[in-house]
């Protein structure tokens, strides 16, 4: 350590200061070269020793080669790999799709004359039949319209009557010279006007009838109705655009839902062999079943904006699970392959040589073989080529395959295998001291 000297007493205050400083600084600049110092040696010495146990410090004493080796073994032991097997059998093939449910009709009950709603006979939600009454208008202002107008029939019909008397009278006084036969022309007109009357009597007559029956409010079809729209002691109006309430029909009920027209042949095909295809509803998380229905029919055109066209199937419905406007999931069954080569999807990779799978062959190697790929439902898929059924293809572990790779097939769910070290320690020297721990 330097030994700082006290400052001659002659110095002005300001030179003591500097002085000071600076011996300060000369300390503090010591103090750190020698701590630096301190902590590189020991590193430099702990490096040396720990450098013992690096595998080349192991070859350099006759340990283990230092060829390539992976995590925990050597690069030439077999890779862990799930396998399955390609099998032949039956693949159905199914179209799935988003799909609306509408109701088979909907009508909106309204009145059909104006007047006071007096009885309302149905509640909400209630499920009606074609005809059923459902509220009832005030009828007494057409009970009397109806009756003004059969007096009125009676009025004319009574004029008919005479003007057919004196008719006959005229015709009977004609015979016998006595009157001019343009009196009986013009007779024979009157009662021509009078019948006349009678029929568009008849007519008002008819019309008022038909009025009053307006006053009952029937089902117009059988279905579901919805929320009442107006309450008893109201007035209505023909023109009244809510009506009185909705009917659905929804037993049965249709589907609508679009595929691709790329699709749209085979469709047309079992249509046209009378075998329209099966179609299931399921729910949003596509979970649980809805309903089972059949395709009756196809749209007359396709969405050039989408590329699809709309299909509508039908449902039975009994139990109502189904509602218009809902949104389901429809899957339909379009065709089944008879003799198809199925593999687990997992299996299938894309890569530069395309589609292709990893196949095992008789020695434990893998070797890549491009596939063509064909319809794929849920976790399998079908194989058109490339493929024959018996073949085992790697399903998990495929990241790790090259051509020509090893593998060892194992149990997806086993335990994986503790991994193995063959590699030689170094033996300690009579009297050398232990540094570190030795490698495993």
């Amino acid at each position: 350590m330097p030994v700082v000297s006290e400052p001659p007493p002659d110095l002005p205050p300001r030179a003591r200061s500097r002085l000071w400083l600076t011996t300060a600084a000369i300390v503090v600049v010591v103090l750190v070269a020698a701590i630096g110092w301190y902590y590189f040696a020991g590193s430099r010495t702990s490096a040396d020793a720990g450098q013992e146990g690096t595998p080349s410090a192991r070859n350099a004493q006759g340990g283990a080669p230092s060829g390539r080796r992976g995590a925990g073994g050597d690069a030439s032991r077999p890779t862990p790999v799930a396998t399955t097997a390609a099998r032949q059998g039956d693949f159905d093939v199914y179209l799935n799709a988003l799909g609306t449910v509408t109701a088979r009709s909907t009508v909106t009950v309204r009145s059909r004359v104006d007047g006071q709603l007096v009885r309302v006979l149905f509640n909400e939600g209630q499920v009606v039949k074609a005809g059923q009454l459902l509220a009832e208008i005030d009828p007494r202002p057409f009970q009397v319209q109806l009756e003004q107008m059969n007096g009125q029939l009676a009025k004319d019909q009574a004029l008919l009557a005479n003007a057919q008397v004196d008719l006959e009278r005229y015709r009977t006084l004609l015979k016998q010279d006595s009157i001019a036969s343009q009196q009986v022309d013009t007779q024979a007109s009157l009662v021509r006007q009078n019948e006349a009357t009678i029929a568009s009597d008849k007519g008002q007559v008819d019309n008022a009838k038909l009025q009053l029956s307006f006053t009952k409010i029937v089902a117009p079809i059988a279905g579901r109705l919805g929320l009442r729209q107006v309450d008893a002691g109201n007035m209505i109006h023909a023109s009244d655009t809510n009506g009185l309430v909705v009917i659905t029909q929804v037993q049965p009920i249709d589907v609508v839902f679009p595929i691709p027209e790329s699709n749209l042949p085979r469709v047309q095909r079992r249509l046209s062999e009378g075998d329209p295809p099966v179609v299931d509803a399921y729910d949003r998380n596509q979970t649980r079943k809805l309903a089972t229905g059949k395709l009756i029919t196809i749209d007359n055109q396709i969405d050039t904006a989408t590329g699809t066209i709309k299909l509508k199937a039908a449902f039975p419905n009994d139990d109502s699970a189904l509602f218009p406007n809902q949104f389901v999931n429809v899957r339909m069954l379009l065709d089944t392959l008879h003799g198809a080569t199925i593999i687990p999807t997992a299996a299938i990779l894309r890569g530069a040589p395309g589609t292709f799978v990893y196949v095992v062959k008789e020695d434990k190697t893998v070797t890549v073989k491009p596939v063509k790929v064909g319809p794929i439902e849920g976790e399998n898929a079908v194989i058109d080529s490339g493929l024959a059924p018996g073949e085992v293809v790697v399903t998990d572990g495929t990241d790790r395959l090259r051509e020509g790779a090893k593998v060892e097939t194992v149990t997806r769910g086993a335990p994986a295998a503790a991994s193995t070290d063959n590699t030689p320690r170094r033996q300690r020297q009579p009297g050398e001291a232990r540094k570190g721990k030795e490698p495993k």
